[in-house]
């Protein structure tokens, strides 16, 4: 399995999910709405679910072992880290050529 691709959108508002992403395997499978939430530990993915019948949320789809949950969410943290610092840097960039 290969990450091709990995599309990182902000949430605007305040709360503890930071962004929802898609990402692409080996340039063939998409799987959209992974939430990357900030918990008490850190930032975590949690994957696509649906409210089930009894009111618990169950996932759509998730990796089968942890390796691969691990290194998926190593993927897409490094990937939301990035657009963010892109983001600020670009900001600052913004905020000083309004000095001119």
């Amino acid at each position: 399995m290969n990450i091709t691709d990995v599309r990182v959108r902000k949430v605007a508002k305040e709360g503890k999910m930071k962004a929802v992403v898609s990402i692409t395997i080996d340039d063939e499978f998409v799987v959209h709405d992974i939430k990357v939430i900030e918990g008490e530990k850190g930032l975590f993915i949690a994957m696509p679910s649906r409210k089930a019948t009894d009111g618990e949320y169950r996932d759509i789809a998730h990796p089968i072992n942890s390796s691969t949950r691990n290194e998926i969410q190593d993927i897409i943290l490094n990937k939301y880290e990035e657009t963010i610092a892109q983001e600020e840097a670009e900001a600052e960039i913004a905020s000083n050529t309004d000095l001119f």
